[in-house]
């Protein structure tokens, strides 16, 4: 049986968190030394009660209304208005997944041990993870800055009874969906609302799940360029490791390799190594390490952050037991995560800009030595016309995202919030350039694949043919024109669950 995910606040992968959203892991549970250190915590907060002295979130206001302080007898009440009065999302709620990634990316923030939480909070929202009691999220409404407060609030109204949950296609009562389960809504103490609603969470849940997707499509694009550069019978000699060794950018040489695995032991290349009038390929494909690479270097900077961020305390004040401090700061901010975040789509942008580049010049016969449109008879059939064409439009809709959100800063809260990170904004721009460039590259795979059949008998490089193998598993060969909707997708499919990926990631480096 495979152990439970310990959390403890500082060594959760990005990996887990997938895990997690996808529904495949939901045995998660507080680590020993953690809950120790959280119950530490949560011992200054009840001494600071005891002890009648005046500490912001615990018996004050919140925000603009921190100088006011709340009676003894109101400290429970507080908290509870605290959730109600932030849910106030709107829009389409997050996917399951999103939601998933988000209970368990605030349950990971108290378990560092600076929250001031009782365990027993930890543990509550790791029982809606466990049995599967997902709040309705809108995913509007959040500048990212106090946190994520109005996105936070509704995922945490379910752990007091309240607010909608997922049931099958629809919605339920949350104290419904815990009764089933056999569970009780909590009773907040002192400091636990805004413990819950003070964080980035959300917009690192959307955005570790978009990277990760990300990560998928640069390897992807390897694959899809390797598959065009030999059905327009280009040459792999500016992937050779010299040229890299002399400009070792570390996503530049990743590339290189892995396009000359791919294309290793091609047909297609030695029928014309011989003769080729061409000195030298256009720069989508002669540079495809180079751009390529780039991209894979952004997303690594990415990775980096967020790493650091999903095993990060990002609420406030924080409490640390060592000291006794209670100190109010401003770990909430999103601003390093919304920049981070906010390059996901301009690297979406430059490798959807690459592949339709190559996607043109495959139903070109003036670049490609091929039918018009990859089609026996081109006029009477139009082929793969709107690929190349959908695809165009595709990769403009990329471009407009990847204006950045983290620059927009609009003051909130009476202007005690005066910079804030729209670090949700960045996260939404992010999940959907990924999801366009998926449907790229699926179309890119298309058209590659397309024309490899005109060059056959000749079999582009043995890892490569993986990659066309797996798609003529889900499509056939166009032979006659048909609806390309269906085809598309399947195509796309691959690039998204990691399919083509594992074929890059098999060549090594």
């Amino acid at each position: 049986m495979t152990p439970p995910l310990q959390l403890s606040g500082r060594s959760l992968a990005l990996e887990d968190v997938e895990a997690v959203a996808a529904g495949t892991l939901r045995d998660v549970v507080l680590s020993v030394a953690s809950r120790n250190e959280v119950e530490a915590s949560r011992a200054v907060v009840d001494a600071a009660i005891d002890e009648g002295r005046t500490v912001y979130g615990v018996n004050t206001g919140f925000g603009a209304l921190s100088d006011v302080v709340i009676a003894p007898e109101d400290i429970a009440a507080l908290q509870v208005n605290l959730l109600r009065s932030h849910a106030a999302g709107v829009g389409v709620p997050l996917e399951a997944g999103a939601t998933r990634a988000i209970l368990l990316l605030r349950a990971n923030t108290l378990a560092v041990g600076v929250s001031g939480v009782r365990p027993a909070l930890i543990d509550a929202l790791l029982d809606l993870v466990r049995h599967d009691i997902l709040p309705r999220i809108p995913r509007y409404g959040s500048v990212g800055a106090s946190g994520d407060l109005a996105p936070l609030a509704h995922a945490a109204l379910p752990l007091i009874g309240e607010g909608p949950v997922r049931a099958g296609d629809g919605w339920e009562p949350a104290a419904a969906a815990l009764a089933r389960a056999g569970l009780r809504p909590i009773a907040l103490a002192a400091k636990e609302g805004l413990a819950l609603i003070n964080g980035t969470q959300v917009h690192t849940a959307i955005g570790a799940l978009a990277l990760l997707a990300a990560e998928r499509a640069v390897d992807a694009c390897d694959v899809t360029g390797a598959l065009s550069l030999d059905g327009l019978r280009g040459t792999p000699d500016a992937f050779d490791e010299a040229i890299q060794d002399v400009r070792p950018h570390p996503g530049q040489r990743r590339s290189a390799a892995r396009l000359r695995g791919l294309l290793a032991g091609s047909e297609i290349r030695e029928s014309h190594r011989s003769g080729d009038p061409r000195v030298q390929d256009a720069y989508s494909l002669r540079c495809m390490p180079q751009v390529h690479g780039a991209s894979r270097q952004l997303l690594g900077y990415v990775r980096d952050v967020l790493t650091v961020e999903i095993n990060s305390a990002t609420d406030n004040p924080l409490v640390f037991a060592g000291t006794g401090r209670v100190l109010s700061g401003g770990n909430f901010h999103g601003q390093i995560v919304a920049q981070a975040l906010d390059l996901v789509p301009i690297a979406c942008a430059d490798l959807a800009a690459i592949a339709e580049r190559r996607i043109a010049r495959l139903v070109d016969p003036a670049m490609s030595g091929l039918p018009a449109f990859l089609t026996d008879s081109p006029g009477l059939r139009s082929g793969l016309m709107m690929v190349q064409i959908g695809a165009a439009s595709l990769v403009a809709e990329v471009r407009r995202l990847a204006v950045p959100a983290s620059v927009d800063t609009i003051p909130t809260d009476n202007n005690k919030e005066d910079h804030v990170s729209m670090g949700v904004g960045a996260a939404l721009k992010a999940e959907r350039a990924v999801e366009l460039l998926e449907a790229v590259l699926g179309m890119e795979l298309l058209t590659a694949c397309q024309a490899l059949d005109f060059l056959a008998p000749l079999r582009t490089g043995a890892v490569a043919e993986r990659a066309r193998a797996a798609l003529r598993a889900e499509v056939p060969r166009l032979a006659e024109d048909r609806i390309l909707a269906p085809d598309i997708e399947a195509a796309a499919a691959l690039v998204r669950d990691g399919t083509l990926a594992g074929i890059a990631r098999a060549v090594g480096l």
